[in-house]
């Protein structure tokens, strides 16, 4: 593959993942933003009853601020080539997997748990709700998921468009 395409395949996806990554930090370190609330709660509980009691509480207290920080250290990775262009191949190809591997979680968490692809919360009135409407009180949200999946995915593209290759 040409050199120039690889570029910008890279780039391309960079800014997407790190325009979903750090567009998504306010609502994850934003203690009552209902969104994150209701994912990691429900994860938490979730991981209560099949795993550990404490890991899912510590989990649904402070889930959302590890995997923000996770995303916003995946995020910096994938730009910081702004900064060191000789190293883009490199940080691209690091980014790449770190997006793999937190999406990976994030894809198994709306497929394995409660959760679902689709996460449906209550609120106390439509105006409080900052995703589709589903029914009076009722919000959902079918990006999240679908943007994780098309993360993980394009994490892989980016780590193999940026791979150096095998010596013979």
């Amino acid at each position: 593959m040409n050199n120039t395409i690889k570029v910008v395949i890279s780039w391309l996806i960079a800014l997407w993942t790190s325009n979903v990554f750090i567009s998504s930090l306010f609502y994850k370190f934003d203690e009552t933003a209902l969104e994150p609330q209701h994912i990691f709660s429900t994860i938490g509980d979730w991981m209560s009853n099949t795993i550990n009691t404490t890991l899912g509480e510590l989990f649904s207290q402070y889930g959302a601020i590890l995997v923000g920080l996770a995303e916003l250290a995946t995020a910096l990775v994938l730009l910081a080539p702004v900064v060191v262009w000789k190293h883009r191949e490199k940080l691209h190809c690091i980014g790449g997997l770190m997006a793999f591997v937190v999406m990976t979680g994030a894809v198994f968490f709306h497929i394995f748990t409660p959760l679902g692809w689709s996460p449906t919360w209550k609120v106390a009135n439509e105006a409080a709700c900052q995703a589709t409407f589903i029914a009076p009180n009722l919000c959902t949200d079918t990006g999240l998921a679908n943007a994780a999946l098309s993360i993980l995915v394009l994490g892989l593209v980016m780590v193999f468009v940026n791979k150096k290759p095998q010596s013979k």
